[in-house]
């Protein structure tokens, strides 16, 4: 499909809250072209181990909206949770679309999957008389698709069902994929759920004919990714001045009280939510990771001495450790290691936090 929309554009008007306002504009002619030459992107969405709050999240986006979306950029073929047909009318239907798209469809897929028992712990449906596992699915359509959108941090990394102790034995799209020796593109849209800016502005690219976005470490699209939390966190003054927050509605940085800040990479912080209102940290709660692949494996809502990294590894809030790009940098996001260094902030240690804890 033919259009003029560069990558380096598309990554522009991604950026940010001020993109998102003007997403719907500035797509409508590349959106019309596309309509024109009567190409939509043909896409299958599977749910797995999920709470179907991505696509909610998915349903809710405002620029542009469901209708243009479902109308104008892609061919929405099979979703249980919206379509009208069901059974074996169904499975007859996307089975025929996945023969004629072959190589030329999305597959989206929201929630974890499950490997323990032959995949019997998640059944999508039954087709010609034999029940059809998500693990099955993934497989047989996941290896003749164009490319595979991980819908969530369930369907990334494994989220919620993939928390210890896992008794299903599920894990996200790339894993499995990975393990049958399947090569299609996966592209992470991290989050519990996803900004549906993300969700359709990836789908959206893809749809465009800009192929696939450059994605980080982790999978993830990096015009939406690269921000850390931390860095633009609305709150950021009180953490440079060492004023912290010791309960729900105080003022002050919420490290002590879960805040997952310094590992959270997403522009949630300038990309605000339901319809550009708010964010978890403007509603008065701690950011808790949920688009990183370790959530939600640790406390989210008590400070942790050792934050995962993403990479393999931890460190201490109170060391002040993070591995940026690859590199080991000595403090939150740099600025945070200066006014350590220099003596303008002291972080409470633990032992000190524990024991004023115990005296209460």
């Amino acid at each position: 499909m033919a259009t003029k929309l560069s990558r380096r554009d598309f990554m522009k008007l991604s950026a940010g809250t001020a993109g998102a306002a003007y997403l719907a504009s500035a797509l409508s002619p590349f959106i019309a072209e596309a309509k024109a030459a009567g190409t939509k992107l043909p896409v299958i969405l599977f749910e797995g181990q999920a709470c179907t709050g991505c696509s909610v999240s998915m349903l809710n986006t405002i620029s542009p909206d469901i209708a243009t979306v479902l109308t104008e950029v892609i061919d929405l073929h099979f979703h249980a949770t919206v379509m009208a047909s069901a059974g074996e009318m169904a499975w007859d239907y996307v089975e025929k679309v996945a023969a004629e798209q072959k190589g030329k469809y999305v597959l989206v897929v929201e929630g974890a999957i499950p490997r323990g028992e032959n995949g019997n712990y998640c059944i999508l449906g039954e087709n010609k008389g034999k029940e059809l596992t998500m693990l099955d699915a993934l497989i047989s359509y996941g290896s003749n698709a164009a490319a595979v959108v991980a819908l969530g941090t369930c369907a990334t990394y494994g989220g919620f069902p993939a928390a210890s102790p896992n008794p299903t034995d599920c894990a996200g799209v790339s894993e499995i994929l990975n393990e049958k020796g399947i090569k299609t593109p996966v592209i992470n849209i991290a989050g519990c759920p996803p900004h549906p800016d993300w969700i359709i502005g990836t789908i959206a690219y893809v749809a465009l004919g800009l192929g696939i976005p450059e994605l980080d470490k982790l999978g993830r699209p990096t015009m939406f990714y690269s921000p850390i939390i931390h860095d633009n966190c609305p709150r950021r003054q009180y953490f440079d001045n060492g004023i912290f927050a010791e309960k729900y509605g105080d003022p002050g940085c919420l490290i002590e009280i879960g805040c997952k800040g310094p590992i959270a990479f997403c522009d949630a912080t300038t990309r605000f939510w339901n319809g550009g209102v708010n964010t978890c940290i403007v509603c008065g709660g701690p950011c808790i990771a949920c688009t990183s692949d370790e959530f939600p494996n640790y406390p989210i809502y008590e400070r942790i001495p050792e934050m995962p990294l993403g990479t393999g590894g931890t460190a201490s809030i109170n060391q002040v450790g993070l591995v940026l790009g690859g590199l080991t940098v000595a403090g939150i996001a740099g600025h945070l290691a200066c006014n350590v260094l220099e003596g303008r902030i002291g972080l409470p240690k633990l032992e000190d936090h524990d024991k004023k804890e115990g005296d209460e």
